[in-house]
């Protein structure tokens, strides 16, 4: 994958999705993967209005959504095994792992997960 790309988590989207200027300028450019576990969290999640849905689903259409296969299968069980961490987000690292593009997330729990290229993003105190 190119250095362009850039695998990310369904709490960033969330953050641009609220109007974060650092995450819109970390995304800019970028091509997007999303697992298809973000698109089924942002999908589900209760929208205001419609409008908000439409954001949430033109965010998602100009994304790649990377569904599970096998290869991705293992990297999870590896994962789960080895660090006990929850199946959505075993997923979600899993595919970045398995197509080697950074993960940008502002979970913590992903800080323990030597074998992913991690780009945490902490927000900052209002």
């Amino acid at each position: 994958m190119s250095g362009n790309s850039l695998f990310v988590d369904t709490n960033i989207i969330l953050y641009l999705l609220s109007g974060n200027s650092t995450i819109a300028d970390i995304l800019h450019k970028k091509q997007i993967f999303i697992s298809f576990i973000t698109q089924l969290e942002l999908l589900g999640y209760s929208a205001e209005s419609e409008e908000e849905n439409k954001i949430i689903n033109d965010f998602i259409s100009q994304c790649t959504v990377i569904d599970i296969n096998q290869a991705i299968k293992k990297h999870v069980i590896a994962i789960r095994k080895k660090y006990k961490i929850k199946l959505p987000d075993a997923i979600i690292m899993a595919s970045s792992i398995h197509f080697n593009i950074p993960l940008v997330s502002a979970d913590s729990d992903f800080k323990k997960v030597e074998e992913i290229n991690l780009l945490f993003y902490q927000s900052q105190p209002d």
